[in-house]
Order: C-alpha cells, then sequence, then structure tokens
C-alpha cells in the first residue's frame, strides 16, 4: 500500500487520489487507495461498489474478487484496476480499510463514458386549443446522462423564451435534464414540425425523429351539430314507436277474460228424518 507518514497525517486515515475517475467505456482504470501506516502491516481492504440505482456489491472481499469482478480487476497496494470497464460499472466504490483497532473508508466516483443514441421522443400529432400538450424526449445509453434541447421546423428552442424578442409568444416550458417540452395552453402559434436532441460531452450529438403537431380550434359548431342530430333520432324513434302503436302495428297486451259462473247439477242427500222429505242441496261454482 501507499503507507503515508504517520507523523503528518491523522490517525487510521484513508486517501484516495481522484475522487471522481471519468474513463471511456472498454477502456482500463485504476482506482487509487492508499491509507496511513497505523492500521498495521496487513490491515483488511475492502471495496464496494453503488450503482445508479442506489444497489451495493462486494468488489474485493476476504483478500479475493468476488463474484463477476473475477478476472475484471486486479487489487494491489494502493488501489484496484480494472481491466476494461463497461456503462454498467458507473457508480460509486468505497475504499474500507480497518486494522489495529482503527477504521476508515473514502468514495470514488466512476464514470464511464458513452455516447449517447438517437433519443426516443413522442410528439402528439393533434391537439386542441388552450390545451395541455408534453413532448418527450429520452436516450437510454449516454454516460453521464444527456442533457436535451427542442427544434421547432429546424430552428432551436430557447430554454427560456421569455428572454428572447423572438420566442416570448410562445408558453412553453423546457426541461433540459428530463427532456420534456411543455405547453400549458397551446395555440396555433405552435403548430409545426419538432425534433429533440440528446447530448453529454461524448460524440456526436442524436437527433430524434421529426414529426408535425398541429393545433386546431375547438369544432363548437360540429359539437352542436352532433347533440341536434341526436335528438332529432331520438325524437323520430319516439314519434315511430307512437305511430305504429296508433296503428295497431304493435302487439297488444292479453285481456283478462271475465270469470263465467259454473253450475253443478243437483244432488240427492241422506233423507231428513222429521219430515219425510228430501233434502235438495245445489251449489255454484264461480
Amino acid at each position: 500500500a501507499y503507507l503515508l507518514c504517520y507523523g503528518l497525517h491523522a490517525a487510521f486515515t484513508v486517501s484516495v487520489g481522484n475522487p471522481a475517475v471519468k474513463v471511456k467505456e472498454n477502456e482500463g482504470v485504476d482506482l487509487k487507495c492508499s491509507y496511513t501506516a497505523d492500521f498495521g502491516s496487513s490491515p483488511r481492504v475492502e471495496w464496494k461498489f453503488k450503482d445508479l440505482k442506489g444497489s451495493q456489491t462486494l468488489v474485493y472481499f476476504d483478500n479475493q474478487p468476488t463474484g463477476k469482478y473475477a478476472g475484471r480487476i486486479t487489487v494491489y497496494d494502493g488501489g484496484l484496476r480494472f481491466n476494461k470497464v463497461t456503462r454498467a460499472d458507473t457508480g460509486d466504490y468505497d475504499c474500507e480499510v480497518s486494522g489495529n483497532g482503527g477504521y476508515d473508508e473514502k468514495t470514488i466516483k466512476l464514470t464511464v463514458l458513452v455516447p449517447p443514441s438517437k433519443p426516443v421522443s413522442r410528439i402528439p400529432s393533434s391537439v386542441t386549443t388552450g390545451s395541455n400538450a408534453r413532448l418527450t424526449c429520452f436516450d437510454t445509453d449516454g454516460s453521464p446522462p444527456s442533457t436535451y434541447r427542442w427544434y421547432k421546423d429546424n430552428t432551436p428552442l430557447p430554454e427560456d423564451p421569455t428572454k428572447f424578442p423572438n420566442f416570448k409568444n410562445l408558453t412553453y416550458k423546457m426541461n433540459i435534464f428530463s427532456g420534456n417540452l411543455e405547453f400549458a395552453s397551446v395555440s396555433k402559434l405552435d403548430t409545426g414540425s419538432y425534433f429533440c436532441e440528446a447530448s453529454n460531452g461524448e460524440g456526436t450529438p442524436q437527433r430524434g425523429d421529426a414529426a408535425r403537431m398541429e393545433v386546431h380550434d375547438l369544432n363548437v359548431g360540429g359539437i352542436v351539430a352532433g347533440v341536434i342530430v341526436a335528438l332529432l333520432a331520438v325524437g323520430l324513434l319516439l314519434f315511430g314507436l307512437w305511430f305504429a302503436s296508433k296503428k295497431g302495428y304493435l302487439p297488444k297486451k292479453a285481456e283478462s277474460k271475465p270469470k263465467q259462473a259454473v253450475y253443478t247439477q243437483p244432488r240427492t242427500d241422506d233423507m231428513d228424518d222429521e219430515d219425510g222429505e228430501f233434502r235438495q242441496k245445489s251449489s255454484f261454482v264461480v
């Protein structure tokens, strides 16, 4: 290791040569990490990696590279070397040193430089006057992340249109970091052909496909006409039902039949013992 003079530095101190390292993709790079002598002659040295999404991985542990780093890195006294980096290696590397009861760590930010790719943009083809419209642009490969600018009819749009006389009547807001171009209330002045451009200082800026956005007035007359047509259709339907009913074209409801009396033939009952006459009974069923 780079053993720094104990008398000139605080006890148990880790130092890095460059806290922010940049390297082109597929090239090798060294991450320098040194420590003071009070850690001892054989301190415990570990390297950890945290990617841009916050996921942490052990790179060097128990005196050997871990998993996917075997064959890709070499750890030596004073640092770590990547034989060849990829864009996935962009992130923070922690150099942790412990020994003789002491501990310290330092972080090196590694950025693998990758030119932008052709950005993917989404541009609405038709919007209504006064409505909100959002145009989006995104480059999936650029490292560091790309910044964006928009063009209308091949003319670059300024980030803040209010600062330029030729654009002060435009109502958009541009976010150069997210790639969004948003209109809170579009007007016919916003009609045109749009495309975006991604750049990050590496390679040539890349442009997305151009697409035309048309701004139309709300067709009030068409809406009113549609409502009238719908009302006329309902009226005609009701009139047709009434006319058909009046002419007897529709089936009538079944009429209920009046109840009929049913006569039952009288029958002879038992003889009445007192008067010697037959008692006749008759009944009507309704």
